[in-house]
């Protein structure tokens, strides 16, 4: 992209009105509406570009970081630190623990100050729209759950600041290979310290209990690898030499990490993608499921927020 695009998205927001989003999706009939949205479209078409544009390469490629990335790596590296000072607490059930809660109260109430020294101060009166989708994106504390439907939300968050001009074309590499992938990290961590429940899983159906963005991109990763094949991912050797370069076999590891028994047993969906004989069906694959099984699941989508730049109307109003 020119300089010119870039520009008038300046000038445009000058008298942008920012709205903090709120939900729309409050029956299966408003589906429809979600579907033929301004906001479905640019959500799809963000994870696409960013599909295409990692394509054939490593986690460990060169890539630019950016200001506005560095300063998501340092919001980010702030929830790791807070999970690292709100230990879990004694309590008699195993899973969802309490303590999650404390965390999270954390984040709500400082999203506005983190988000807003990403937004350089002249585009301040969008923080309060897109800090929305920060806090949508790491769990529910009423539930001490954690699904797709969160993941979504900052995959939402990511794309408001591109939106709004704060990350650029040239940052693709770096929103996926740094921004996401410190994301996972932390999720994972968050996952494991406080023992979250799954939300909306289908369990040994679904095809990971939390995650599917970094499956996608993941295996875009992998298109035209001149010897990892989908059938390697259910290799353990093969997992634990290569995920720090790919994240589809990072999302693997964790799982062989967090579950036993047997992979076909537990995680059958992936069994299946690995008999796929190539990456780029794999990848076109995931996108199909992604949309039917998560995109178009009122249980997923009913708890997405539509404001100004995430909009419910339709495409082209």
């Amino acid at each position: 992209m020119g300089s010119s695009p870039e520009d008038e998205m300046r000038i445009s927001f000058a008298s942008h009105t920012f709205i903090v989003p709120k939900k729309e999706i409050n029956m299966f009939p408003d589906m429809g509406k979600w579907k033929r949205s301004q906001a479905y479209a640019d959500y799809v078409g963000f994870v696409l570009t960013l599909n295409e544009g990692v394509k054939g390469k490593k986690l460990t490629c060169d890539y630019q970081t950016s200001g506005p990335v560095e300063k998501l790596i340092v919001l980010l590296n702030t929830l790791d630190r807070w999970i690292d000072e709100t230990p879990p607490v004694d309590q008699p059930s195993r899973f969802g623990n309490k303590a999650y809660r404390t965390w999270y109260g954390k984040l709500e109430k400082e999203a506005e100050n983190l988000v807003s020294m990403v937004i350089p101060s002249e585009l301040s009166a969008a923080v309060a729209e897109t800090a929305v989708y920060l806090k949508e994106s790491v769990g529910n504390p009423t539930r001490i759950d954690y699904g797709t439907g969160h993941e979504a939300a900052f995959a939402a968050f990511l794309c408001c600041l591109c939106k709004i001009g704060v990350l650029k074309v040239d940052d693709q590499l770096a929103i996926v290979f740094c921004v996401f992938d410190r994301y996972l990290q932390v999720m994972r961590k968050l996952q494991k310290t406080y023992r979250m429940e799954p939300a909306g899983s289908q369990g040994v159906w679904g095809l990971d209990d939390f995650q599917f963005l970094p499956f996608i991109w993941g295996s875009s990763q992998l298109i035209g690898h001149p010897t990892l094949e989908p059938c390697h991912f259910v290799d353990e050797k093969v997992v634990n030499e290569h995920h720090k370069e790919y994240m589809f076999l990072e999302c693997v590891r964790f799982i062989n990490e967090m579950k036993t028994g047997p992979f076909p047993e537990h995680s059958n969906q992936l069994w299946n993608i690995s008999a796929v004989p190539a990456w780029s069906k794999v990848n076109q694959g995931l996108i199909r499921m992604y949309k039917a099984e998560c995109l178009e699941k009122f249980p997923v989508i009913q708890h997405f927020k539509f404001g100004s730049l995430l909009a419910i109307d339709p495409v082209g109003s």
